[in-house]
């Protein structure tokens, strides 16, 4: 139970944030998908197909963040530009405020990140469509997002990880690992994470998956407060653990200054990659001058020197030989950190569903008064009607 004037402090602190509702100062480049399926999750569906596509051409889905839009994140994030320049088609699943007020993806619901129930297969309809209307190559379907959107992308690798090659998590938080409310403030907050058995066993539940499984691209800024760091090593402990690779990284380089992990499997294909973004909060890491820059700089999308989606471009091929790069700079190399046991993380704080931080008080006020306060302050917060 955590402080309730903190609490409070922290509704009104989302509650004055900026949406990344941006069309007023910026296009949105998305188009609607409608009969995608049953959709039981309720969720809005867009998408963006560049004029070059061809037959067989790759598809990234895009989770966004609390308090965004599709529209909004795909502005921030630059990645209808990257797919202008190479040539792949764009799935943006997109929230709405009948779910959650706070425009989050339920990471934590049990009846939403199920196989065959709610927004995961919400999400799964929309890019079996896409796939059929625009004859996309199915051995070549990516996920990505931030924050809610980023535990979304962990739920959607767990539970169809047939249907993706890769996945990036982005800020965000281990498949599984939160079944309700609390547990999900808590998980964010970096606190009783499970084990890297119990994560991988989490994952291994969620399908009958006995083939691959998908790569996974883990960024995360060491300055987070929203979303625990600690969470970041929990993503990665949960897919080496799958992958069969031991917690020790194959190799440690530079990439644009940030230390990037990888773990190689027997076969030395590049199955796991994570950024450390030293002194970065919440948020998308941008780069938005220079050659590989791309996206716009706001709430939640920030400025780093690193460009977190030119990046993924190049870890899932998506890039073009003609427009290929040089390679990472790998001449900063640095000392191996052991991952942190999952029982001795702490930190973080979080908004998720339909109220943006757990409720409690220390010590308690009566129940009556604190309900008054509490419901007080969700209706300021815009949380609570």
């Amino acid at each position: 139970m955590r402080n309730l004037s903190n609490t409070i402090k922290r509704l009104a602190t989302m509650r004055n944030a900026t949406d990344l509702h941006w069309n007023a100062s910026g296009p949105d480049r998305l188009t609607d998908l409608s009969d995608f399926g049953s959709n039981p999750g309720n969720l809005r569906a867009r998408f963006y197909v560049p004029e070059a596509l061809a037959d067989n051409a790759p598809l990234v889905v895009v989770l966004h963040g609390c308090t965004q839009s599709a529209g909004g994140y795909d502005l921030g994030s630059g990645w209808s530009q990257m797919a202008d320049r190479f040539g792949f088609a764009l799935l943006f699943p997109e929230q709405q405020r009948a779910n959650n007020p706070n425009l989050c993806f339920n990471w934590f619901s049990p009846e939403d990140i199920a196989r065959g129930s709610g927004e995961a297969l919400s999400i799964r309809q929309m890019v079996d469509t896409v796939v059929h209307k625009h004859l996309i190559d199915t051995s070549r379907i990516f996920v990505t997002g931030l924050s809610a959107g980023a535990a979304m992308t962990s739920v959607m690798l767990a539970t169809y990880p047939e249907v993706f090659a890769g996945g990036a998590i982005i800020a965000g938080l281990p498949f599984g690992c939160a079944q309700t409310m609390p547990q999900a403030f808590d998980r964010m907050r970096g606190h009783q994470i499970p084990d890297r058995a119990e994560l991988a066993a989490l994952v291994r539940g969620a399908s009958n998956h006995s083939g691959k499984w998908p790569t996974v691209s883990v960024w995360h800024g060491t300055a987070d407060s929203t979303v625990n760091a600690a969470n970041a090593a929990a993503v990665t402990e949960q897919w080496c653990a799958l992958h069969g690779v031991g917690p020790t990284p194959s190799r440690i380089e530079s990439a644009k200054g940030y230390p990037r992990r990888v773990w190689c499997d027997a076969e030395g294909r590049e199955v796991i990659e994570e950024y450390s973004i030293t002194g970065m909060g919440h948020g998308t890491p941008l780069e938005v001058g220079g050659d590989e820059g791309c996206g716009k700089e706001g709430p939640f999308m920030l400025e780093a020197s690193i460009s977190s989606t030119r990046h993924l471009c190049r870890f899932w091929g998506l890039d073009c030989a003609a427009d290929s790069e040089a390679p990472l700079d790998t001449s900063a190399r640095f000392a191996y950190r052991e991952l942190a046991p999952a029982a001795n993380r702490v930190g973080a704080e979080v908004g998720t569903r339909a109220v943006a931080e757990p409720v409690g008080v220390n010590p308690a006020p009566t129940i009556e008064g604190a309900g008054k306060v509490i419901e007080d302050a969700l209706r300021r917060a815009g949380l609570m009607r």
